[in-house]
């Protein structure tokens, strides 16, 4: 991971969030702070974190609307959750799980623990991002793939109208349709236009998506590398 990831945590209890401040930013995280489920939203817009770490049960919004309130927003939906919870109920977890969390881990809990679970959230986030990527890639190459079928269908019709033009130039007998012969040239040339814009508009999109894809053994290798110096900075 090349960037700071930036990680909101939302605990009403002040012992939680200023511990996890102080590891977290240790290990090279940027930090942001909040002790209600009203402060943790106005947060996620302004902060804009790559993973939030939440409470279950907050003031003013809790853990579980705020979750609610994320996931049905398209700007918000694909952030990731880790939620904490004093609850250990099957019934808990798997209504987390439903809303949308990526992880839920009970109180009390082991820092070593839920830092080996942020890793693999954020890990595996990157991860899909880059099968997005690919698989937008894919739907350009399919699109522009029957729209390079249809276009040269109408460039062969254009031709075949256009050899017909032309033969009756040379047909005993036959009079020149000045007319016609540039309507087909015309066509001709606007079925060619139009499949030139569309591989230039396709590869320029293409340019675009990678510029932010990432080869999978280069992804491996910073999340590697990444993982050992966070063990090294422990360890001094």
């Amino acid at each position: 991971m090349s960037t700071r990831k930036k990680i909101l945590v939302a605990d009403d209890d002040p012992l939680n969030v200023d511990f996890f401040e102080v590891m977290l930013s240790k290990l090279g995280f940027t930090v942001e702070k909040a002790a209600d489920g009203g402060a943790a939203l106005e947060s996620v817009k302004r902060f804009h974190p790559d993973l939030i770490i939440l409470n279950n049960i907050l003031p003013k919004l809790s853990g579980w609307d705020l979750t609610k309130q994320l996931k049905a927003d398209p700007k918000y939906r694909n952030i990731p959750i880790i939620m904490l919870s004093a609850l250990d109920d099957v019934k808990d977890k798997v209504e987390g799980f439903e809303l949308g969390i990526d992880d839920y881990i009970t109180k009390p809990f082991n820092f070593s623990e839920v830092l080996a679970r942020i890793r693999a959230v954020l890990r595996n986030r990157e991860l899909f991002g880059q099968i997005l990527v690919r698989e937008s890639r894919l739907s350009q190459a399919e699109e522009l793939s029957a729209d390079m079928k249809a276009s040269v269908g109408a460039f062969i019709k254009s031709m075949d109208d256009l050899e017909a033009a032309i033969a009756t130039i040379t047909g005993e007998g036959k009079q020149v349709d000045a007319g016609t012969l540039s309507r087909q040239i015309t066509s001709v040339r606007k079925h060619i236009a139009e499949l030139d814009a569309r591989i230039e508009r396709t590869l320029s999109e293409w340019e675009d998506l990678k510029k932010n894809e990432i080869g999978i053994k280069t992804l491996e290798t910073r999340i590697q590398l990444k993982q050992e110096l966070d063990e090294h900075g422990k360890d001094r």
